[in-house]
């Protein structure tokens, strides 16, 4: 039998449960799941970062800590744990990110705002530049950086995107090192921000770095509230140099209600809805990697602890 501890807050206990089952039984893994087992009895824990386990040490049987979360963050620097940790990467996951990018991408490329907000019998004859006329930079090459890269220059657009590492994508220009980030953000009419949080990634947009954007730009930001120095953000947007910001996360959550965002007329807040890790296809993450645990092959989407992610 495989002991397997679900690490998380109740209610997603209730959210998880049927579908982990059903995703173990598919595999005909004969695991054993529980939210509470003695710990030196248990052989993976499935993980929420802010669950009561913080000290992984009595855990001395442990062969993975799978995380429910895509960002880990606030687990990675954690020093009592030793064994390996894998990241959620959830195909449910990287659709609804998806979708939600290219949504906002399409809101701001074709100016829905404007009609959208100008129901006064005004006929405003507003006609947008094709995609292939809107220049769109990702910052963040990762799973969901990737696929949101490819969906936009599967629509048209001209796609540039940066990552610490290098990389190479069909179709998409890659670029990295500080070099290659003003040459992205220069280039973004409208940028797109899916980098974790790390100690080199945080205040990654401040008030240098947003002065190289093109003259009314648009941000996407729906990867860390960390990443934008805000008071640099608001004051190239009172400038009218960012002509717009849509955020989907931000450095306390829920956003406080005196923040400025909420009220600023070019800031979109949407409250960290742009992709949720889906139970039934995250379970199906989850199974396969125990799978692999118990055959002794390669567990999936481990994380680089010097890297941070």
């Amino acid at each position: 039998m495989i002991n397997v501890l679900f690490a998380a807050k109740p209610d997603r206990w209730d959210e998880y449960e049927a579908d982990l089952r059903t995703a173990f039984a598919a595999l005909d893994l004969p695991v054993d799941l529980r939210t509470e087992f003695p710990a030196q009895d248990v052989d993976y824990i499935i993980y929420a970062p802010n669950s009561p386990v913080q000290d992984f040490r009595p855990y001395t049987r442990c062969k993975a800590v799978l995380n429910l979360w895509a960002g880990v963050e606030n687990v990675v620097g954690n020093d009592t744990l030793t064994q390996p940790l894998a990241r959620m990467v959830d195909p449910g996951m990287t659709q609804g990110m998806i979708e939600f990018v290219v949504g906002h991408v399409m809101r701001h490329h074709l100016g829905m705002d404007l009609h959208i907000h100008g129901q006064d019998g005004v006929w405003r004859d507003h006609v947008p530049p094709l995609a292939q006329d809107r220049r769109v930079s990702v910052l963040g090459l990762g799973e969901l950086g990737m696929a949101c890269a490819n969906a936009l220059s599967g629509l048209g657009f001209p796609v540039t995107g940066w990552s610490r590492r290098a990389k190479s994508a069909p179709n998409i220009t890659c670029r990295h090192g500080e070099d290659g980030l003003r040459e992205t953000l220069e280039q973004a009419d409208i940028l797109i921000l899916l980098l974790p949080k790390t100690a080199s990634t945080e205040n990654l947009l401040n008030e240098e770095r947003l002065s190289w954007m093109p003259k009314g730009a648009v941000i996407v930001n729906p990867g860390r509230g960390q990443l934008i120095d805000d008071t640099a953000l608001l004051a190239s947007l009172d400038a009218g140099h960012i002509a717009h910001a849509t955020l989907d996360v931000f450095r306390i959550e829920p956003l406080p209600v005196d923040h400025r965002y909420w009220s600023h007329p070019q800031v979109t807040v949407t409250p960290h809805i742009a992709s949720e890790t889906r139970a039934r296809t995250a379970s199906e993450v989850i199974a396969e990697n125990i799978r692999r645990g118990e055959v002794g092959e390669d567990f999936l989407h481990l994380v680089d602890r010097t890297a941070g992610y």
